[in-house]
């Protein structure tokens, strides 16, 4: 690990939760912020549609984090993401809105990309994976925080959720305080491509990776796009209860996470993936049978831990197995699964019946996905 302070570790974890909430800190309140902005689409794209746009602006962030370094690219990601996320509840006319959450989606992909970076520059090894490990814990806790006061501040005004996203301009006085301006040269890595076997050896490792980022953020998603609308109807949650039961998805993720270095260590990085998409399936399996509340929350703890082993440990790999110079672009890759996950989750609502097919059906996609990613990390041991 490289001379970092105390305050530049805090500040990078701050900032990193603020790529949970670019879409779900208004999930809470969605159906009041629907029908007062008058949202004639489907509602799910309010929350998705930053995901969109991170998939769309990716490639683009991908090869400017080489250009511009991490320290500019997070800073010129943090000003819009304060101000577009704002704006959102002034904006009446519903194509300026899917603009203004298209363009959100763009800063949310430089504040992620930019911030991995500076823990791959600034950790090595053992102290990298505990980073990555804290990273996820800070992502899932500003969920936990985020949910909650979005789903408090929503039953007091449904505008007063997208005053969270302000939260970025004191960040951004944290960053200019703390973190290096310059790129930092770091110690030969892993895999530095110079090789020809390591660089057909990276490729082959990233494809399952990605595949594996995109369907677990899908997965997780699934959540926040069904249980704002389901848990009012079947259990007459309000929208508070609505953010704390979300909420304690994302605290399960944290505590599974703050562990993540232990496990892997037990039963090694690519099993632990597959597991973590086995406790998918069996949350989803009891959110889809049960009408009982107790259940649901037992599902809470599953989806939870699916979670928690999966998207910070397959961002873990792909900065373990990527080179230096291939880095950024991977890192752009990698954002672009994981929010295109998140979009991708929007369409669930189309599937036929009610919501216990799509839980059902999230359930076996995740056991399926669990069992393509062994066969392939056993083959390719």
């Amino acid at each position: 690990m490289k001379n970092i302070s105390k305050l530049s570790i805090v500040t990078i974890l701050l900032v990193s939760s603020l790529t949970i909430m670019v879409g779900s800190v208004i999930a809470p309140a969605l159906p009041s912020i629907v029908e007062n902005l008058d949202f004639k689409f489907t509602p799910g794209l309010l929350v998705t549609l930053p995901s969109l746009g991170v998939v769309i602006f990716s490639p683009i962030i991908g090869r400017l984090i080489n250009k511009l370094g991490p320290f500019q690219l997070l800073c010129w990601g943090l000003i819009p993401y304060a101000v577009l996320g704002f704006i959102g509840f002034y904006l009446k006319n519903n194509y300026l809105l899917i603009v203004d959450r298209l363009l959100l989606g763009a800063a949310c992909v430089a504040i992620q990309v930019a911030i991995t970076t500076f823990i791959a520059q600034l950790f090595e090894g053992k102290d990298r994976m505990k980073m990555i490990a804290w990273q996820g814990m800070a992502i899932e806790l500003g969920g936990v925080l985020f949910l909650s006061i979005g789903g408090f501040l929503g039953e007091l005004n449904w505008t007063f959720p997208f005053y969270i996203y302000l939260l970025a301009i004191p960040f951004l006085i944290m960053v200019l305080r703390s973190l290096p301006k310059a790129n930092i040269k770091q110690n030969k890595s892993t895999y530095t491509n110079d090789d020809s076997d390591e660089k057909r050896f990276e490729k082959r490792i990233m494809k399952p990776v990605f595949m594996g980022s995109f369907f677990s953020m899908a997965i997780f998603f699934v959540a926040y796009v069904t249980l704002p609308a389901y848990l009012p109807k079947q259990f007459s949650f309000t929208e508070s209860s609505t953010g704390y039961f979300m909420s304690a998805i994302s605290l399960v993720a944290v505590l599974t996470a703050s562990q993540m270095p232990n496990i892997t260590q037990k039963l090694g990085e690519k099993i632990t993936v597959c597991i973590g998409f086995l406790f998918f399936a069996l949350g989803y399996l009891l959110f889809g049978v049960t009408l009982e509340i107790y259940i649901m929350y037992v599902g809470v703890v599953l989806t939870g831990i699916g979670f928690g082993l999966t998207v910070p440990l397959l961002n873990h790999l792909v900065v373990e197995y990527s080179g230096e110079m291939s880095r950024g672009k991977n890192l752009g890759r990698f954002s672009m699964m994981v929010f295109a996950g998140q979009f991708a989750a929007t369409f669930v609502e189309y599937i036929p019946g009610n919501s216990f097919y799509i839980f059902i059906c999230t359930a076996f996609i995740s056991l399926l996905v669990a069992i393509f990613l062994y066969i392939f990390f056993k083959r390719n041991n």
